[in-house]
């Protein structure tokens, strides 16, 4: 997994619980999903990159 990688996921999970927390703060549903939803697609893509990392 290359360090850029690493950092864009990481960058997006972040972000991702930025927006879920501001979505509970101030009770915005859509948002608190959107942040759900970058935070599993982060995991995703690092779970990827693990796999493509295991047959390297």
């Amino acid at each position: 997994m290359g360090t850029d990688d690493k950092a864009r996921n990481a960058a997006q999970d972040a972000v991702g619980h930025v927006k879920e927390g501001i979505g509970n703060a101030t009770g915005d549903e859509n948002l608190q999903a959107d942040g759900q939803a970058d935070q599993t697609e982060a995991s995703l893509k690092k779970a990827g990159e693990n796999v493509k990392d295991a047959f390297k």
